[in-house]
């Protein structure tokens, strides 16, 4: 285990050091997360114009999803673990690229970052892939969310990835409830394209 967590730090020390002044200001723009709500708004947009009335559904499944993910990552996992961010271990103090003074909170493992972004995006990939061909680029766009966290110094490459594998677990509970709320309506097994 020790040696895992070497080398998660040589790892996010490898990627942390990749910066320039001209990318500081983008990926903390790209981090923020009212930065996207213009896509969030465009998704709500697809799950209204594809279920009307019963638009409900799947925002209770996006809604159990982002709960999961973000609740087992910052609520139990970050307090239990108490891994201290990049930003405020001491043996890395000097060697973090920290960008306008932003550290985080005390403790990083697991991102929620990474858990809401790669939730969402595997929640419309469970959902829609068969109507909506494209729902594979919202993995991407995880990455790069996950990414900005790393630059900024405040998650190890491990506490993304960790978080990734929440978010998508907690998208397969989401998507599930979805998929029962919409056979207890129609009385039917319905598909993952209804």
């Amino acid at each position: 285990m020790e040696q895992l967590v070497e080398w998660d730090k040589a790892f996010f020390l490898y990627l942390n050091g990749q910066h320039t002044p001209w990318l500081d200001p983008v990926m903390t723009v790209l981090s923020h997360r009212l930065t996207w709500v213009p896509l969030y708004l465009c998704l709500l947009v697809f799950i209204i114009r594809r279920h009307g009335r019963e638009s409900w559904v799947p925002v209770v499944g996006i809604i159990i999803t982002i709960l999961l993910a973000d609740q087992v990552c910052s609520s139990l996992l970050k307090p239990i673990v108490g891994r201290f961010r990049p930003s405020h271990e001491p043996s890395l103090d000097g060697l973090v690229h920290i960008v306008d003074g932003y550290r985080g909170g005390q403790y990083g493992f697991a991102s929620s970052h990474a858990g809401n972004t790669f939730g969402l995006a595997m929640f419309f990939i469970l959902q829609y892939r068969r109507v909506w061909k494209w729902t594979w680029v919202l993995l991407p766009w995880a990455a790069i969310v996950a990414y900005t966290r790393i630059y900024l110094g405040v998650h190890y490459p491990g506490d993304v990835i960790v978080g990734a594998l929440i978010g998508m677990l907690a998208a397969y509970a989401g998507s599930g409830t979805s998929r029962g709320l919409r056979k207890a309506i129609h009385g039917r097994r319905p598909t993952s394209a209804v």
